[in-house]
């Protein structure tokens, strides 16, 4: 398998950047996953459209063993998503596209 792209940042750590609201560190979170194309014969069908598989990524934590979502603190000098991608990279070791959907 040849990679083709190489991808390397280094960990940020303490809080002195992290962004707060009303005393509460504010926190991005990502879902990773992929679709991944299935034979025809054997997927499930909506109507005569075949429906791909989605998988994905869950990872768990030193402090807890639960599975859970790449998840951490977005820090004053990034964007929404490069806060995400960050995070998701510095957890999980995956790169992608990242889509921004209204904050819950």
């Amino acid at each position: 398998m040849q990679i083709k792209k190489s991808f390397s940042m280094n960990s940020r750590t303490g809080r002195d950047l992290q962004r707060y609201n009303r005393g509460c560190r504010q926190v991005v979170g990502c879902i990773p996953y992929r679709s991944k194309k299935r034979d025809p014969s054997s997927c499930v069908q909506q109507g005569s459209t075949p429906i791909d598989d989605l998988e994905f990524l869950l990872i768990s934590s030193q402090k807890n063993p639960r599975m859970m979502f790449p998840k951490g603190g977005w820090e004053i000098d990034e964007s929404l998503e490069e806060a995400a991608s960050r995070e998701t990279f510095e957890e999980a070791g995956v790169v992608g596209e990242v889509e921004v959907q209204v904050c819950i």
